[in-house]
């Protein structure tokens, strides 16, 4: 995965980010940092991509639909719910 590849599922996500050493992203979810990945600096470095991708709880083929645009931010936090990253509260009745 390069560097840019990175960056456009940071944006995709709308993830927050900050500048250190590295490029550090977290998805902040009602409130609360859900995930949390981080990248090295420079446009052509290789980002170890199974590393990202466990970052970001998915399979490989999610995180191909991530990269290819075809899985959406709503339907990433719908996997993030599924797999019990994400706590869903019950609605008072």
């Amino acid at each position: 995965m390069k560097a840019r590849e990175f960056d456009k599922v940071v944006t995709k996500l709308g993830m927050e980010t900050r500048e250190s050493k590295h490029h550090h992203a977290w998805l902040v979810h009602e409130g609360v940092t859900v995930v949390r990945t981080k990248r090295s600096h420079g446009d052509r470095k290789f980002v170890p991509e199974d590393l990202i991708r466990k970052q970001l709880h998915v399979s490989a083929e999610q995180f191909l639909g991530l990269q290819d645009c075809t899985v959406s931010k709503e339907e990433y936090l719908k996997i993030l719910v599924a797999q019990g990253v994400i706590t869903v509260a019950p609605k008072p009745s």
